[in-house]
């Protein structure tokens, strides 16, 4: 596969969860804001948030209580680093090199992708709670 058809900026247009038991989960809200960036170098970048997250009382970014500071924490994620495509198993994986969640520094992300005109739809399974957790974004191209 040519990666010119990775090479974008994408806007998300939505992220769910869905657990084992079924429950669906919108960990940035059904209003999200977020962009993911594939450039002609093999680099990424992604960021999610929900828009909605509750401002600090406080414009000082380092005078946030515990409880605004773990707020915006779980409602925001952005990482970046490289990335690789294999074709034959319809895979993009983000080989991260900086991100929020520290654990995944160092690792490689598997995502499923499918591509329909201007839109990119990725999957992921993520253990979250003990359980699979299974993440469907649905991007377009800006």
């Amino acid at each position: 596969m040519d990666k010119e058809k990775f090479i974008s900026s994408w806007k998300f247009e939505s992220m769910k969860l869905e657990t084992e038991k079924g429950e669906v989960i919108y960990p940035y809200g059904e209003n999200l804001f977020g962009m993911l960036i594939y450039t002609p170098s093999g680099h990424m970048s992604a960021l999610l948030m929900n828009p909605d997250r509750q401002r600090f009382a406080s414009d000082d970014p380092l005078a946030g209580t515990t409880e605004e500071v773990e707020g915006a924490y779980r409602k925001f994620d952005a990482y970046c680093g490289t990335y690789s495509i294999d074709e034959e198993k319809g895979t993009v994986t983000h080989h991260i090199e900086g991100g929020k969640f520290p654990n995944w520094v160092g690792t490689d992300q598997v995502r499923y992708f499918e591509f329909s005109g201007d839109r990119l739809l990725l999957k992921a399974t993520l253990r979250i709670n003990e359980e699979n957790w299974h993440a469907k974004a649905e991007l377009r191209r800006l």
